[in-house]
């Protein structure tokens, strides 16, 4: 299990091969909040007792609350039984060789967000995921590339922090995010910074 915290939020993400469980804690106006998403759906506590929630905004936090653990373990999600990968070619980025991989999931076991199409640029050398680009249809959809500016090793994995970009456009095709972050196109619309990084024997 690995633990986090990001954006004022603490997470604990446990995976293993037969089941999962994600938890997101932080404190509002409300109260303590515990989310929890597991192999049995989402749940929802505040200061310990359970909120009955519209199914929308059920949705709308297990997309949230997946969508930070999957890209906190990549690239270790990417050898789940739903991930579709294909080798698609070569690139140049910033000077430096890639393997282009396309990464797309079947409808069974790929969850709410299985239509998404991922591209990753592995390096030759250190094998490292430095670029990522997606196209994703929940919450309004969009595209985004990001890049990986910071690589935390904590407990025999390796996590990354990255700068996310992206643009008005929300039906530019995935596959020509990488020219358009080279010709300076892309906007900065954030940055993904991991901090107190544990790894926990569960």
């Amino acid at each position: 299990m690995i633990s986090f915290d990001f954006r004022d939020r603490h997470y604990r993400i446990f995976k293993s091969s037969q089941s999962f469980e994600y938890i997101r804690e932080f404190s509002d106006s409300t109260g303590q909040v515990r989310d929890v998403l597991n192999n049995s759906g989402f749940v929802r506590t505040i200061n310990g007792s359970k909120v009955d929630l519209p199914e929308e905004r059920v949705g709308a936090f297990s997309r949230s609350v997946n969508s930070v653990a999957y890209f906190a373990f990549l690239p270790y999600g990417l050898n789940d039984p739903a991930v579709r990968k294909t080798l698609v070619g070569e690139s140049e980025l910033e000077g430096k060789k890639y393997d282009l991989i396309r990464v797309t999931f079947a409808q069974e076991g790929g969850g709410e967000d299985y239509d998404d199409v991922f591209l990753y640029w592995i390096n030759q050398e250190t094998k490292r995921i430095d670029f990522l680009a997606y196209s994703y249809h929940t919450d309004g959809g969009g595209v985004r590339f990001r890049k990986a500016v910071k690589t935390h090793e904590v407990g025999g994995l390796v996590l990354q922090d990255y700068e996310n970009y992206g643009l008005e456009s929300k039906e530019t095709p995935v596959e020509e995010m990488e020219s358009l972050y080279k010709s300076g196109k892309l906007e900065l619309l954030s940055t993904i910074e991991l901090e107190n990084i544990q790894v926990v024997k569960r």
